[in-house]
């Protein structure tokens, strides 16, 4: 007995099949059913033999459907086990694939994957240990394995010629994409410069933080309680980027909000607007630009609400109706402190601002930007605006305006303004520069641009002896003669010049925080090198913009640089004789068409931003 039993326990049994692993927990036994069906057919033969002595062909179509069932059952098994190899194969790779899904998100693998890897592996062909032969994937060719064969890109292994070439062109391609990494940093820094940055060293974290935010703005549930004037800067980034959609709006509005600055609403509809209202009923500052579907919806909505707007600042806003312009200034007129609307070609006519002035007489600031309809009724009627402090208008390249509505307006109310702009005053000549002179005592800012008719002479008349206080900002660019027959302009120069410029100077250098002379070609060299020698006080410059100025030189860039200790943005478009500029870090030279190969940073490391 006790041999028997070591003589089982002896036994080398093999891998048995799933159906053999069926049947033996059924308790059925294989050969047990074969034998009872061999003995059935040996009862039937041996009953057929009896009955008839001539049934011996009968026995031998027993035997042979005997067979035939034999047959169709070891087929139906064949298929039976492939049906179920395939069903093993098939949950192999599907918890292959689960797996690898699982590492993608970064999750932890369960401990089957360790039984799925084990069957993957039975499957798959071993790769051949070094001493060994195996023929290349690239070329076929056989050769000897080592421990430093390479990879293919198929999974096989290189022979030396092809791994060598492999090597080469992994090489190449690094290569080529730092070569692409350093364009791309050229040209974002050129974007930076663009936008007043010079940025010295590593970014700040706030910079960082925003722009990660700004990147994956589209998994961004909220903003929280962020300060306004970082909303703002996301609300810049959004916009130069084209983001500014239903979605990212709703993250700016919250209940409680008192000021939202939009620049681009190109992609909102007059639903979002109304949407904003009713989240923030409390806004009293809107700055909304590119609204072009602002509609008299919105506006009947802010009046309904009662919200407490008062500074608006709208652009493209051109579906609103003069009749709901006239309804909103007589019902919300005398909230508003100042309002600034652009790019108005359909609405706000003459008889719209005469309501304006009637209704809001609170007024303090007031812009005005290439509003086609404002005409002479409407200038007159600005002037009865008595406690108005910023007067900015901007004409278009076609709109004719008389000089003497202007120096009547300046006249009227230019004792009170303390910034004074008219952008593209093509008619504008030397009868408004003298109403400036006359009228206007607190002045910080003037902006002048566009003039056909302002002279020299006009612009030296008034910094000479004017009791105004040293300007911070001055905007001459652009006033010039445009006349083929005279390229180089008349005798008496148009715009500002030499004497202009030099009267400028004295007048307000030590003061001035921004200088715009863009295109006032008639200024010389020495009246430059005059300015800039140290004997004037530029402490307190940080602008200057001296494009398309050609007598401009290398040798005068450094001059302002040196006595300009403060500066930070210089623009100099079309200025090709700057050819090699030493330029302080943290100033920003923008324009120079060679300053990537010529201009050399030196001082302290610092950073420049421009807002």
């Amino acid at each position: 007995m006790l041999e028997s039993r070591r003589g089982a326990n002896n036994v080398i049994r093999g891998p048995q099949s799933a159906l053999t692993d069926f049947l033996a927990s059924n308790n059925i036994s294989a050969a047990q059913i074969r034998s009872d069906y061999e003995r059935r057919q040996r009862r039937a033969q041996e009953q057929h033999a009896q009955e008839s002595p001539g049934s011996q062909p009968n026995a031998e179509q027993a035997v042979a459907a005997a067979d035939g069932a034999q047959q169709v059952e070891s087929a139906v098994r064949q298929n039976k086990r492939k049906r179920e190899q395939d069903k093993a194969v098939a949950k192999i790779r599907q918890g292959k694939n689960a797996k690898n899904h699982k590492k993608a998100k970064g999750g932890n693998s369960s401990g089957d994957d360790d039984d799925y890897d084990l069957s993957i592996d039975m499957y798959s062909k071993k790769k051949p240990l070094p001493g060994q032969l195996e023929n290349c994937e690239v070329c076929s060719k056989r050769f000897t394995v080592t421990p430093y064969s390479k990879t293919g890109p198929d999974g096989g292994l290189l022979c030396p010629k092809c791994s060598k070439e492999q090597e080469t062109e992994r090489k190449r391609d690094e290569k080529a994409k730092q070569k692409s990494r350093g364009r791309e940093k050229r040209r974002q820094t050129q974007s930076n410069l663009l936008d007043g940055i010079a940025q010295v060293g590593p970014r700040t974290l706030l910079d960082l933080c925003l722009k990660e935010v700004a990147n994956n703005i589209h998994e961004v549930d909220e903003f929280g309680d962020l300060p306004q004037s970082l909303l703002k800067r996301l609300s810049q980034i959004l916009s130069k980027q084209r983001l500014m959609n239903p979605r990212t709006l709703d993250l700016f509005l919250r209940p409680g909000l008192e000021s939202i600055s939009l620049y681009d609403c190109g992609k909102l509809e007059t639903d979002d607007f109304i949407r904003m209202l009713s989240v923030a009923p409390t806004l009293r500052r809107i700055n909304l630009q590119f609204a072009g579907q602002f509609k008299d919806e919105v506006l009947d909505y802010m009046m309904e609400r009662d919200v407490p707007v008062k500074h608006l600042q709208l652009e493209a806003a051109n579906l609103v109706t003069n009749a709901k312009w006239t309804e909103f200034f007589t019902r919300c007129g005398r909230r508003l402190e100042s309002l600034k609307l652009a790019w108005l070609d359909f609405a706000m006519d003459d008889d719209a601002f005469v309501h304006l002035v009637q209704h809001c007489p609170n007024l303090k600031r007031i812009r005005l930007r290439k509003c086609f309809k404002l005409g002479s009724r409407g200038l007159s009627a600005l002037s009865q605006l008595g406690d108005l402090e910023h007067l900015s208008l901007q004409f278009h390249s076609q709109q004719s305006v008389d000089p003497s509505n202007i120096t009547g307006l300046v006249a009227a109310m230019g004792s009170k303004l303390r910034t004074l702009t008219l952008e593209n005053f093509a008619d504008a000549d030397d009868s408004v520069l003298a109403s400036i002179k006359s009228g206007c005592t607190k002045l910080t800012k003037l902006r002048l641009t566009g003039s056909l008719y302002c002279t020299d002479h006009g612009f030296a008349q008034l910094f000479s002896d004017w009791t105004n206080p040293p300007l911070s900002l001055i905007d001459f660019s652009g006033n010039r003669l445009l006349d083929c027959a005279e390229p180089d302009g008349p005798d008496q120069p148009v715009g500002l010049a030499s004497a202009g410029f030099e009267a400028l100077m004295k007048h307000s250098g030590s003061a001035l925080e921004k200088l715009e002379i863009a295109s006032c070609r008639h200024i010389d060299r020495d009246c430059f090198a005059e300015a800039f020698n140290g004997a004037i006080n530029c402490v307190s410059l940080r602008e200057l913009n001296i494009s398309f100025l050609t007598k401009i030189n290398s040798g005068l860039v450094m001059a302002m640089l040196k006595t300009c200790p403060n500066l930070l943005r210089v623009t100099a478009f079309g200025c090709f004789n700057i050819t090699d500029v030493r330029v302080p870090r943290g100033v920003a030279l923008i324009g120079v068409p060679n300053a990537q190969d010529c201009i050399v940073q030196e001082g302290n490391a610092g950073t420049g931003f421009l807002p």
